[in-house]
């Protein structure tokens, strides 16, 4: 024991602002930093992370606890991820231990072995290889169809890569017994690569010079954001850096914001590059998230496409980051560990001294202040790639016109019009259900939510009412419980109630509807936007889900039925959010050879927002957006935090934050807003409380969190109260 570290440091997987020291028994193996260890917690025992190794300690080493077992003699977190981690602990505000878990698969924070499943693959022979397919296709055409695969393979072929080829089993059994392929154990990691590489298209004098600036950029970090139209072929750009990327043998890791988003850019991006490639996102098995996560650590899979969590990723040469959507809200985290994928993704970046591509068509206004202040380089892609023309808009002014579920006379015409000429049609409706409201017509009572301060949705057919902030639901009542009416009826538009409207007024035309509710089966996104995809349906109907960054050459008419809806939001980032939602939907519009047209309907078409979006476009409105952020001191002018408390009971929270208040040390140019009920007080049956700090400089702000927060957990009030430290807050609610 005297010649190796007797102390372990160990990050334990719970809400303590603090590390644990254990002592290491003399038989075990030396442990090692980034690498776990099964330990005793209470009365429990816990997979932890090792932070540190050390020969002393603060405490009495006889009165410490000694490690049970040692999991790993390599880290499974590598040290440059050890170290952001570490740096997003202390940023957000967060405790190390649940940061360091949420880094890790679930297997791998379980105790299971870090290593890969296995499965069976298949490859040629030196015999297979000589054998001439033209001779053996008259006789055996599936035998020879499964030769020629193999024979021009460079890696073995796995299951996945046999699906397609029909009816193989037989065949492949037969060229086997033949000693013609062989079958192998390898570990199952999860790759996709195609085996026929698609012609890349030439790139317009715009998108080459994106990718002139990226691959300069490969030797160390600099902060680019790709800022094209919609359908300006951003994703063009983004193959060809990682083409350069691959080239010179190192990794790129791509966020995309929503699982919706990376079938399609994964057949993509298969069909082109050639090289191995992973998904991680929350979709997978837990077998299969921890294959993929093991092989972008060691080096078998070259680009790494995930969500979120996928910026946590072990990178064996890392080479390139990208970040598609940028803006988009999804690559924050809401709860639990609060952090922002985005924001994470340049850090890291940074430290790894590599670039980073941020790609929109509307970009967030921080990364627009970022490219103001110089932090951020910005490339332009004005135009959309192939020659399509941007689609024309049109504000319909609904007032005083009468509306078929939503739909007016002339937005039905416009339909007819695009439906007659063949093409599809786009109409988004951000509210899904059937009605937002039941109501009795007799005494006015309202379907409310048990648990929430907010009304049920009636969902058709299925007659029920759902709460969609808590998911309480129950069958619709037949009568009212307050006066025993039966006339209960549906107020408000939900996308059920417009896709029965459509159907009426459209028949024998294909209808999709695509939202959480139609597509909650595993697969089932991914399907609907297929059949969209191959024209199955002409009018597509749905929620944001459908404005993100699809491409669907044959929609030529996009209808927002009610932009109103986001005129007027509590949150100041409303009408940010409201205008990056409506150009992004736009853009699925006239996105191949014909000519595209927007229509929104409003009852406020002199909202000045509108009116700036239709005359001046993104840039414009952003710029007038950026001003009135700074003349109001809100980010990125500023720095805020958001300190959420809840329980049963309405008291606690308040009393809970009145405490946390009176302990902030007075601090020049601080802002306290609070404590007062959050925007829906009481959800999911628990009473909610917010408190908000905002400060001129991030810096300031920093300081103050890291010597305040760690102390609010020894507030009397804390142990009645579930609470929280969100940094950067993105949501108010």
């Amino acid at each position: 024991m005297s010649d190796r570290a007797a102390i372990v440091q160990v990050a334990v997987p719970f809400p303590l602002y603090k590390l644990f020291d254990y002592r290491l028994p003399s038989a075990a193996p030396s442990p090692c930093v980034g690498g776990r260890v099964v330990a005793p917690f209470g009365r429990r025992r816990v997979v932890g992370l090792v932070t540190a190794v050390a020969m002393q300690t603060p405490s009495e080493p006889a009165r410490l606890r000694a490690i049970e077992q040692v999991l790993d003699t390599r880290p499974v977190i590598p040290a440059e991820l050890m170290e952001l981690l570490l740096w997003a602990s202390r940023y957000y505000q967060h405790p190390i231990g649940e940061c360091l878990a949420a880094a890790l698969p679930s297997l791998l924070r379980r105790g299971r072995a870090a290593e890969p499943a296995h499965a069976r693959v298949w490859q040629i022979t030196s015999a297979g290889q000589t054998i001439a397919t033209r001779g053996l296709q008259q006789r055996a055409p599936r035998q020879a169809k499964l030769l020629a695969m193999l024979q021009q393979s460079t890696r073995p072929i796995s299951r996945a890569d046999l699906a397609a080829s029909g009816a193989w089993r037989t065949a492949l059994a037969r060229l086997v017994a033949q000693g013609w392929a062989e079958a192998l154990q390898m570990p199952a990691h999860g790759l996709r690569q195609n085996h026929v590489r698609a012609a890349a298209p030439v790139l317009n004098p715009e998108q080459s010079k994106a990718v002139a600036a990226i691959t300069k950029a490969l030797n160390g970090f600099q902060a680019l954001l790709l800022e094209g139209v919609t359908g300006s072929g951003k994703t063009e750009v983004y193959l060809a850096a990682i083409e350069a990327v691959l080239s010179a043998g190192r990794q790129a890791l791509v966020l995309v914001p929503e699982i919706g988003l990376t079938p399609q850019l994964v057949a993509r991006f298969a069909s082109r590059l050639d090289a191995p490639l992973i998904l991680l996102h929350s979709g997978l098995s837990d077998t299969e998230r921890l294959d993929a996560w093991l092989a972008a650590g060691n080096d078998a899979a070259a680009v790494i496409i995930g969500t979120r969590s996928a910026v946590f990723a072990p990178l064996a040469r890392p080479g390139l980051i990208i970040v598609d959507e940028e803006h988009d809200t999804s690559l924050k985290q809401q709860d639990g560990f609060r952090y922002s994928a985005r924001d994470l993704a340049v850090v890291r970046a940074r430290r790894l001294a590599i670039p980073i591509v941020l790609g929109s068509a509307t970009a967030s206004l921080e990364t627009l202040y970022n490219v103001r202040r110089g932090r951020y380089r910005q490339l332009r892609l004005p135009q959309r790639a192939g020659g399509a023309a941007a689609p024309g808009f049109r504000i319909l002014d609904v007032r005083g016109k009468p509306l078929r579920e939503g739909l007016s006379q002339p937005l039905q015409q416009r339909l007819r019009a695009h439906l007659d000429s063949g093409r599809q049609t786009l109409l988004l409706l951000n509210r899904r259900g059937f009605a937002p409201t039941l109501l009795c017509h007799e005494c006015g009572w309202i379907a409310l939510c048990q648990r929430c301060d907010a009304r049920l949705t009636y969902h058709h057919p299925s007659q029920r009412i759902r709460c969609h902030h808590c998911g309480y639901e129950r069958p619709v009542n037949t009568h009212c419980p307050r006066c025993a009416s039966p006339d209960l009826r549906p107020l408000g538009l939900g996308t059920q109630r417009v896709e029965a409207a459509l159907r009426l007024a459209f028949p024998g035309i294909g209808v999709l509807r695509i939202d959480r509710d139609s597509t909650r089966a595993k697969g089932a996104f991914e399907a609907r936007m297929e059949a969209a995809r191959r024209g199955e349906a002409q009018i597509l109907l749905g929620t944001q889900m459908l404005a993100k960054g699809h491409h669907l050459p044959e929609v030529t008419l996009v209808a927002v039925i009610d932009a109103d809806q986001g005129l007027f939001g509590m949150d100041f980032r409303a009408p940010e959010r409201l205008a990056q939602l409506l150009v992004q939907v736009a853009g699925r519009a006239g996105r191949a050879a014909h000519p595209g047209e927007v229509i929104i309907q409003t009852h406020y078409p002199e909202h000045p927002l509108l009116q700036i979006l239709i005359h001046g476009g993104y840039e414009r409105f952003a710029e007038d957006a950026l001003r009135e952020r700074e003349a109001a001191k809100l980010p990125p002018f500023s720095a805020m935090a958001l300190v959420r408390a809840e329980a049963q009971e309405r008291e606690p929270p308040r009393a809970f934050l009145d405490q946390a208040k009176a302990k902030i040390p007075p601090t020049r140019g601080l802002t306290i807003l609070g404590p007062v009920p959050a925007p829906m007080e009481r959800r999911a049956g628990r009473y909610r409380a917010q408190l908000l700090l905002q400060a001129p400089q991030r810096d300031m702000l920093q300081a103050l969190l890291s010597g305040w927060v760690p102390r609010l957990a020894e507030l009397k009030q804390a142990r009645r109260v579930r609470w929280s430290v969100d940094v950067d807050p993105l949501e108010m609610l």
